[in-house]
C-alpha cells in the first residue's frame, strides 16, 4: 500500500498507479480536463505560444512544457514553440531529442544492449536420457 500526497490539494490518497503520479484521483481528473483544454486551444490558435496558451487555459507554463516533453502536446510548424532537444539544444516541436539525437541514442542503446546481451547456452550434443551409473 503506497499512501502519498497530492501536489496539488495536499490530500493523503493510496497511490494505484495512473498518468500523474503525484497528484489524487480527483486531481488528476482535473488535470486531464486542463489537458483538453489545452489541446483544443492549441488545435483552434495554432499561431499560438506557450504563454498564451497558459493564460486562456489557466496552465502554468512548466505544466505545458511538459506534456510536451511527453509527447502529448505537438504544435504546428508555424507554430512559435519550441522547447531545446535535451541533447544538443536543437529547437524541436515535440519529444527531448531531435529527430538525429533520437537515432543516435537509439543505436548507442542498441550497441550497449548487444555487447551486454547474454550469450546463449551450447546445446548438448548428446541429447540422449542418462541413467545413473551409465558411462
Amino acid at each position: 500500500m503506497d499512501v502519498r500526497s497530492c501536489k496539488m490539494c495536499r490530500a493523503l490518497y493510496t497511490y494505484e498507479g495512473g498518468l500523474y503520479k503525484y497528484l489524487c484521483p480527483a486531481c488528476s481528473r482535473k488535470m486531464e480536463e486542463k489537458f483538453k483544454q489545452v489541446k483544443d486551444y492549441i488545435r483552434e490558435n495554432p499561431g499560438c505560444n506557450t504563454a498564451e496558451v497558459s493564460a486562456f487555459c489557466d496552465v502554468s507554463v512548466p505544466q505545458i512544457e511538459r506534456w510536451i516533453r511527453e509527447e502529448r502536446l505537438s504544435f504546428s510548424s508555424e507554430s512559435q514553440v519550441g522547447l531545446p532537444c535535451e541533447r544538443c539544444g536543437t529547437m524541436i516541436k515535440s519529444g527531448r531529442y531531435c529527430e538525429r539525437c533520437r537515432v543516435e541514442v537509439i543505436r548507442d542503446l542498441t550497441d550497449v544492449y548487444s555487447v551486454t546481451k547474454p550469450e546463449k547456452k551450447k546445446k548438448r550434443e548428446d541429447n540422449k536420457m542418462r541413467y545413473i551409473g551409465d558411462e
